[in-house]
């Protein structure tokens, strides 16, 4: 029997594609033409018993997280969980420890259990593989770090935050800002120092004081020590994500030399010092969680649309 899977391998294109063009769902030109012709060529007839069965789904869906600790999540559970309800979803919460190979299995659970959906933040580096999800037409929302499969995903602007909040210490009236970031090779640490390298040049500031981090407290904590230590110490420091600013603050309590102001890209989760002149760009991480399930219940209840990206800017 030929299967959705093998029309898509024969015209190049995802089966995601292939159930738009089926369903009458507007794609390019190109894309509709070579379905069509691999339908005809493979002689494809959609097995609409099959698809009945498939659609036998549960009332539950999984939410995987790369760290349950970081309260940035919490909050978009709480948006996931207030949506999901709403509509009649149960939401198993799935805690992948930034570790890919617990993240593949929560996935395949997710897959064996017949799970309605999943909305996935996705662990570490690597991309996750989504393909099994997607050949069997689950709803999946991917969000925090974008990835090239065909779903629908909910991001930040991070190369904008870096920017604002980068702006935001120059209006102070610094001239040398330090940039804690997260590893080189996860995306929103490098979009998000990209931001803030680019604000610093145009302003004629010097851009050298960039550290890579891990994007935990003790990263923070770690990073900070540094760059005091340094012959001159930083006038300001912008910490990119909410657990590296915690661990600036931490160590910048039992500082006892000239100030150091403080920019943080998100959330503190808890009081660690004086925050008041802390100057901070808020996430707003329950707005990524009500937009994913939103666009996660429209996918179970049947919607066709194209996957589409929600770019979220924060708080203004």
């Amino acid at each position: 029997m030929v299967r959705i899977a093998d029309v898509a391998a024969h015209a190049g294109v995802s089966t995601a594609t292939v159930s738009r063009v089926l369903n009458g769902v507007k794609v390019r030109s190109d894309l509709e033409n070579r379905v069509r012709v691999a339908v005809a060529e493979l002689d494809y007839a959609p097995n609409r018993t099959a698809r009945s069965l498939r659609r036998q789904l549960s009332d539950v869906i999984a939410l995987i997280i790369p760290d349950v600790e970081n309260p940035f999540f919490t909050s978009v559970a709480r948006g996931v969980e207030d949506v999901a309800r709403a509509a009649g979803l149960s939401v198993v919460l799935c805690n992948a420890d930034d570790d890919v190979a617990k993240e593949r299995l929560y996935l395949a659970v997710a897959e064996h259990e017949n799970m309605a959906g999943v909305i996935l933040a996705p662990a570490g580096d690597a991309a996750p593989d989504l393909s099994r999800l997607i050949r069997r037409d689950r709803a999946v929302v991917v969000i925090d770090r974008a990835v090239r499969d065909d779903v629908d995903q909910v991001v930040f602007d991070n190369y904008s935050l870096g920017r604002r909040a980068a702006e935001g210490l120059i209006a102070r009236g610094h001239r040398d800002i330090a940039c804690i970031t997260g590893p080189r090779t996860t995306p929103t640490a490098v979009e998000r120092a990209t931001g803030w390298r680019d604000a610093l040049e145009e302003a004629g500031l010097s851009s050298s004081r960039l550290v890579y981090a891990n994007f935990r407290v003790d990263g923070g904590r770690s990073a900070m020590a540094d760059l005091l230590a340094a012959p001159t110490p930083p006038e300001a420091v912008l910490a990119t994500n909410n657990l590296v600013g915690v661990g600036v603050l931490q160590v910048l309590a039992g500082w006892s030399g000239p100030h150091v102001d403080v920019g943080i890209i998100g959330d503190l989760p808890f009081a660690t010092s004086d925050v008041d002149e802390v100057f901070h760009l808020s996430l707003q991480p329950r707005e990524m969680g009500v937009t994913a399930a939103r666009l996660l219940v429209d996918r179970i209840h049947g919607s066709a649309a194209a996957p589409e990206t929600k770019v979220l800017l924060g708080a203004p």
